[in-house]
């Protein structure tokens, strides 16, 4: 029977200092180059960072809640068998060497290390839409052999263990259910995991408890907050490293606010999210993007294929509501003022948006209210190059795919120049990018049971380059 969450208050604040002492105790987490983009492992040097400074009284209130949980339970963790220490030294000799091997296999061009052992010829990955194709195809393959994630049952749905699957929000039902269901990956036994998945899901958390009137995102704070407290006390997984091997993931614009209420989430978890938004702490060093998939029926059925090059009668494509400046831009210069970049904020009757978008050869993707957009999956569903219109935006699975390879990045200041800069492309670099975009289609299509390099596995791997970036000691 699974453990019912109840709601609490918390009340009293703390100092600063005493949090940021508690986080750096526990923090181990790998060096990077830059803020927005993971890398390949390179040197695992452990690294700390200190939180932001909080000067919000109700975080205050919970983080004082929170600390004393965590030293309550880490004076009984002095005395913790020695035998789990064993099986975590276990766990990290394991990841030590998966990250030599990829190191290794990085710099092996010809990929001898990786493709002699793969059975399936057809579906070893190649071509330009890989960083490194050799070092991710060997990941892939490490991952597939070792990797093994638990997944607390604790909570009851509709809050945990379900999810949307249909709408914007599909991914995040989608992955709780393929995950519970998973056979390969799961492991029942906690003590061979070397991560732990939180199944909250954020939409159905807002769905039952937030009241649209009130508006009261405390329900967030309150259901987090408690489920944390709850694993935290009947487990000893989280208290081992603070949150760094837990992952969560949503596809709502308040998923990374729902990990802010539990500061170790927000700080030191990987934190699986659609909103890949750099300019609200979204750190690439344990934070992974993953694409945000609109489906209205559930399923892809229709959606997926498009006309060969020449066919495709149209410049460039896109229709959608004015959200966000971005989209303000783009409509000033471009909404119905063009016959080869068509613009539209509503479709004219008897068009149809995907087959619009199969007939095109460039599909325009503005990032809305929020950075992510589901028209990069829809383009590369209708094989159609994606212009990318974003800031601060880490594109899906951008640790693994290069992205110049099978799309184009406009900025802000160049929308005017829109047409000019798609008319400039020559037509040998636009087929390259087309046999990209149909080469890359297979690691965002959503299979039940998930098939390999779909998107169900390109998360996991996500989540197992970012453990791969951390090291945890007993």
């Amino acid at each position: 029977m699974r453990e019912v969450y109840s709601h609490r208050t918390y009340s009293s604040p703390i100092f600063i200092a005493v949090a940021s002492l508690a986080v750096l105790s526990f923090l181990a987490l790998t060096n990077y180059i830059s803020a927005s983009q993971w890398h390949w492992p390179t040197n695992f040097r452990i690294t700390s960072f200190p939180p932001a400074p909080i000067t919000d009284e109700g975080q205050q209130r919970i983080i004082k809640k929170q600390l004393r949980w965590f030293k309550d339970i880490s004076d009984k963790e002095k005395y913790r068998d020695k035998k789990n220490d064993e099986k975590l030294k276990q766990l990290e000799t394991s990841l030590a060497v998966a990250r030599a091997l990829i190191r290794e296999a990085s710099l092996d061009h010809n990929c001898t290390s990786s493709s002699a052992l793969d059975d399936d010829v057809d579906s070893v990955p190649h071509g330009d839409i890989y960083r490194n194709v050799c070092a991710f195809h060997r990941s892939y393959q490490l991952m597939e052999k070792l990797f093994k994630i638990f997944v607390y049952e604790d909570g009851d749905p509709p809050l945990f263990h379900d999810g949307p699957c249909k709408s914007i929000y599909a991914m995040e039902g989608l992955f709780i259910n393929l995950m519970e269901a998973d056979t390969k990956f799961r492991t029942l036994n906690p003590d061979e995991a070397h991560v732990f998945f939180l199944p909250f899901s954020v939409v159905r958390i807002l769905q039952h408890l937030f009241h649209p009137q009130i508006r009261d995102k405390a329900v967030l704070e309150h259901t987090v907050v408690d489920y944390v407290h709850i694993i935290s006390h009947r487990y000893p997984y989280w208290n081992r490293s603070l949150g760094v091997d837990h992952f969560m993931l949503s596809c709502h614009d308040w998923g990374p606010r729902a990990t802010w209420y539990m500061r170790l989430l927000y700080f030191n978890s990987i934190r699986v999210l659609c909103n890949a938004n750099t300019s609200e702490h979204y750190i690439a060093r344990k934070d992974a993007s993953f694409p945000e998939i609109n489906l209205m029926t559930g399923e892809t059925e229709g959606i997926t294929g498009g006309l060969p090059p020449l066919n495709r009668t149209i410049l460039a494509f896109f229709a959608g509501k004015m959200h966000g400046k971005l989209r303000q831009a783009l409509f000033q210069h471009w909404l119905t003022k063009d016959e080869d970049i068509l613009v539209y904020e509503t479709l004219p009757e008897g068009l149809s948006y995907y087959e619009m978008m199969k007939k095109s050869r460039y599909c325009i993707c503005p990032s809305g209210y929020e950075v992510a957009s589901p028209r990069i999956a829809e383009a590369i569903y209708a094989e159609c190059v994606p212009v990318l219109i974003s800031q601060h935006y880490v594109f899906p699975f951008s640790d693994v795919l290069n992205w110049d390879s099978f799309s184009i990045q406009v900025s802000v200041n160049e929308i005017p120049y829109l047409k000019k800069i798609l008319l400039g492309i020559q037509e040998d670099r636009y087929l390259r990018m087309y046999q990209g975009v149909k080469q890359v289609q297979r690691h965002f299509v959503i299979n039940d049971p998930p098939i390999r390099y779909d998107v169900f596995h390109m998360i996991i791997h996500s989540v197992w380059l970012r453990r791969l970036n951390a090291q945890i000691t007993g």
